[in-house]
């Protein structure tokens, strides 16, 4: 009586929202129940700034206690923040030959729950996460680089919206199908045949989340919440450098699972020793049925190829593109382009990388613009931009690892450089490596230059690439989305036939397009419940955040048929 009881409450609680997420979904409007600005925080249960920032530095230096997770046989950590702090939190480590028999005990409680009742579960574990987005903003920030606010929106709202999204779609795909049907077969002057049949939907087993350095839960919680929304039972490997957002994330899960009368050990956290790089050996283990993977292309590709037992779902790496042919607003085009190339030092996946200007130049609505002014007006844009360093630094954040650094230094020397890094200090943090971009001029039908601008370059770094006509651009926009993928595709163009084509392109290569973005909204930024983050359809990855697609295969149905 008690579960009962819990579940009604979970339900009176929860269940408006998920009907507002599910509205949402099929407008595709504006909606989001997480606020984004840190001040409405505080009330509710909620942590404000100052007691969110308080339970961050109770973190540091301690073990986070994860409600007696099975088979921990040692305790491991050894994250730096990009901002010089060193966190010096530690994690139980599992014995996953332990672990693993454990997640799988609750999974038939969990599956005869329901679609609906997990769904509030779900809902009920976001709310809590919900609730301590200041504490998730600092954990997000010091392990990702990403600046405060950045962190504080993209790593707890936004990252709850995509969590939310998932949900919803999961519920939307599992209810499809009825729970029971009456079937009666006309058989003329004899008696029908008559069956009673009930559909189940069953989860296909334990599902891996392997996380992302970059955006930890922005990127960790929609397959989390895909595969615990369809009844599997969930294990998060977070990045090694980037566990405490993610460990947060199964700490309240398990408390969540465990207040509801469910088995805790439906989410489990796996984190590694030092070097131990345990990604691969779970991936091909045999129970590990759905797997989720963010970051480069290598280890994506790997999965793939190589954890056939599984169905894999994997956001990699593309070669983002914007065309440049011609603008009404060339100002606002500078200041967009600008912003997209700065934000989070370059450091997201949808950030663009080459930028194909005619070489003969473009129509502006301030006049014609050759290709070296278009390249010098964006660097003073960028410049202008990030010409104060306090605003520097909350828009740039940290560079997030030694690799990007070296990249971006690197990058210099690949061609004529319109635009050169700069170093920024952070006086609040002196230990963060920060840099502003690069932009280097490179010419389009040179083998040399193919080869940089034709390879991913992570980071604050682009490639303003000289094309010799808009039919050029277009068709070079098609080979890079082919061979390497996008995320995201930009143009600014005032032709129509131009824009016909490129459009095209996105629409036979499927990469996500947009189109002459002059304001608030930039190519780098998708908003859930309405954006498809990637298409599924090109190389950069094999799923989308978030369609049907991507949470209908993590279940099946199964039917029972009765003689009625």
């Amino acid at each position: 009586m008690a579960a009962e009881l819990t579940a009604h409450a979970l339900i009176a609680k929860h269940r408006p929202t998920l009907d507002q997420a599910l509205e949402a979904i099929r407008t595709r409007a504006y909606w989001s129940p997480h606020p984004e600005h840190p001040k409405a925080y505080g009330e509710n249960g909620s942590l404000d700034a100052a007691t969110g920032k308080a339970a961050f530095d109770a973190l540091l230096g301690n073990r986070l206690d994860l409600a007696d997770q099975p088979g921990i046989d040692d305790w491991v950590g050894d994250e730096v923040s990009p901002y010089g702090i060193e966190l010096g939190v530690t994690y139980p480590h599992a014995d996953i030959d332990v672990l693993l028999p454990a997640m799988k005990a609750g999974q038939r409680a969990w599956r005869e729950a329901g679609a609906e009742l997990r769904a509030m579960v779900c809902l009920e574990i976001l709310k809590r996460i919900s609730d301590r987005t200041h504490q998730l903003a600092h954990a997000v920030m010091h392990t990702s680089g990403q600046a405060f606010m950045m962190a504080f929106q993209a790593g707890g709202p936004h990252a709850q919206d995509r969590g939310l999204e998932a949900v919803a779609y999961a519920y939307a795909e599992q209810v499809r199908t009825p729970e029971t049907a009456e079937w009666s077969k006309p058989q003329g002057k004899r008696d029908p045949l008559a069956l009673t049949k009930r559909f189940t939907p069953v989860p296909r087993g334990l599902a891996l989340v392997i996380g992302c350095n970059t955006f930890p839960t922005w990127n960790g919680y929609p397959g989390l919440f895909a595969s615990l929304a369809t009844g599997n039972a969930v294990l998060v490997k977070p990045h090694p450098r980037a566990v405490l957002p993610l460990a947060l994330t199964v700490q309240i899960a398990r408390q969540v699972l465990a207040e509801t009368g469910f088995d805790p050990n439906l989410v489990a956290l796996a984190a590694e020793r030092p070097g131990e790089g345990i990604a691969k050996a779970l991936a091909t283990r045999p129970e590990i049925r759905i797997i989720d993977y963010t970051g480069s292309t290598a280890f994506g590709d790997w999965l793939e190829a190589n954890a056939r037992q599984a169905q894999v779902y994997t956001e990699k790496a593309g070669v983002n593109t914007v065309i440049v042919h011609s603008t009404d607003n060339y100002k606002g085009m500078l200041s967009n382009l600008a912003f997209s190339l700065s934000l989070y030092s370059g450091q997201m996946c949808t950030t663009p990388q080459n930028l194909l200007i005619p070489r003969d130049g473009i129509r502006t609505d301030e006049g014609p613009k050759t290709f070296d002014e278009v390249a010098a007006d964006l660097a003073r844009a960028v410049d202008g931009l990030l010409g104060d360093d306090a605003r520097a630094n909350a828009l740039l954040g940290a560079i997030v690892n030694p690799d990007v650094k070296a990249r971006l230094e690197a990058a210099a020397g690949l061609g004529e450089v319109a635009l050169a890094s700069r170093e920024i200090s952070n006086p609040e943090f002196p230990g963060a490596v920060v840099r502003t971009p690069v932009v280097v001029k490179l010419d389009g039908a040179k083998p040399d230059d193919q080869a940089a601008y034709m390879s991913e370059c992570f980071g604050p770094v682009s490639f303003a690439v000289a094309v010799d006509s808009a039919a050029d651009a277009v068709e070079l926009l098609r080979r890079t989305v082919r061979e390497k993928g996008a995320m995201t595709v930009g143009a600014y163009t005032t032709d129509p036939e131009v824009e016909q084509a490129i459009e095209e392109v996105c629409l036979e290569e499927a990469a996500q397009l947009s189109l002459n973005l002059t304001g608030g909204v930039y190519v780098n930024q998708t908003a859930a419940f309405s954006d498809f983050h990637g298409s599924g359809g090109n190389p950069a990855a094999n799923a989308a955040l978030t369609d049907g697609a991507f949470v209908a295969n993590r279940f099946r149905v199964v039917e029972v048929r009765r003689q009625a």
